[in-house]
């Protein structure tokens, strides 16, 4: 998760400034009924041991709401295997379920870039990657994401290092309009960009919901849906995921 801090609450009842609480709306988490939600799960694919233990160990977190579903996961490994994928880009690492998950879907050849601000929560996955035997894959990149993604266009304009086949975006949900651009800029033609959480928890549905981030999301879903650099379907999986094939 580049960039992104878990909030502190705030003690009390109030917003901290003396002024009343303001009214809570009530937040979608499940974009499915549960019934469906059992459905899909019972048969969404085993994840690999290391993996499986991985997503365990995660959830002990407090932030482990963090990590990509595992119907997300499975997702992703048929959209590498469908590309031909050898070089993948992660915007927001965590605990690295997803890093994990890339380089075991890619060739022995294949490489994982991921990208977080925080050395923590990588560090709970790394001995995940050495018991899968794929940390020579992966190349985790620590600092500020507009930094870590200005050093990689800047190694990609200047030398023979061959674009991204697949991008994905999980990182600090204010700097997603950002990132995307230079998605774009890093990705090969034919290349995929992924978006999470574009649905905001089901609060992007409600038109009545003027939060900050309902109102981000809302104006980038649109913005890549129509743009024509990219042919972008939005999909209900998990708390919304935006798939965009950059066009030649």
């Amino acid at each position: 998760m580049t960039d992104k801090q878990p909030s502190a609450a705030t003690p009390g009842n109030g917003n901290g400034n003396g002024t009343p609480p303001r009214q809570t709306r009530r937040v979608r988490k499940n974009l499915l009924s549960q019934q469906a939600a059992a459905y899909l799960a019972s048969l969404t694919p085993t994840e690999p041991p290391a993996v499986a233990a991985l997503r365990a160990a995660t959830a002990a977190l407090p932030e482990a709401f963090f990590q990509m579903s595992p119907a997300q996961a499975a997702l992703l490994v048929v959209l590498l295997r469908t590309t031909g994928a050898r070089r993948f880009l992660e915007i927001g690492t965590f605990t690295g379920i997803t890093t994990l998950t890339a380089a075991l879907a890619m060739p022995p050849d294949g490489q994982v870039v991921t990208l977080d601000i925080d050395p923590r929560y990588p560090a709970i996955g790394q001995p995940f990657w050495a018991e899968a035997g794929v940390t020579d894959r992966i190349r985790l990149m620590i600092g500020p994401a507009r930094h870590s993604l200005a050093s990689l266009m800047a190694d990609t304009g200047r030398t023979e290092t061959p674009k991204f086949d697949v991008v994905l975006i999980d990182a600090d949900k204010e700097g997603y309009p950002d990132y995307y651009e230079a998605a774009l800029a890093l990705l090969r033609p034919g290349g995929l960009v992924l978006l999470d959480n574009v649905l905001w928890r089901g609060r992007v549905l409600d038109p009545e919901d003027d939060g900050s981030k309902p109102r981000l999301f809302r104006r980038l879903n649109k913005t890549i849906c129509r743009d024509p650099r990219v042919d972008a379907s939005l999909l209900a999986i998990g708390d919304g995921l935006i798939v965009a094939c950059k066009r030649p």
